[in-house]
């Protein structure tokens, strides 16, 4: 899949080379661009649960697969509705702790897309 992602550390995310020290989201075509973690935070008060309305802002039309980087600790998780909203639109979603995240990245194909949390 590209881009490729390289590595993460906590805090930290390197994609084709470039360091993000900040979650990121990874749209249809390898747009890399800023979690807007405020969506889920105004609702549970932290951005370790994915809102519906931020699975709104991150589902793009045409995604088969959602991969989720849930932290180096695999701490983040998508609340019922979000889960739900992307199940009705036919998008499988991963949640894996960071590594492994990567891992089914890298090696996805088709119409993905991503979000990875940096930290815990």
């Amino acid at each position: 899949m590209e881009p490729k992602i390289d590595r993460t550390t906590f805090g930290s995310i390197t994609i084709d080379g470039q360091i993000f020290e900040r979650d990121i989201i990874i749209c249809l075509g390898g747009k890399v661009k800023k979690r807007k973690k405020k969506l889920s935070t105004a609702v549970y008060g932290t951005s370790h649960t994915i809102s519906l309305e931020e699975a709104k802002h991150v589902y793009q039309k045409g995604a088969e697969r959602l991969v989720i980087g849930a932290g180096q600790y695999g701490l983040v998780e998508l609340s019922e509705e979000a889960a739900e909203y992307l199940d009705e639109r036919g998008c499988q979603v991963d949640l894996l702790p960071m590594k492994a995240a990567i891992e089914a990245w890298n090696e996805a194909q088709g119409a993905v897309i991503g979000l990875f949390h940096v930290t815990c």
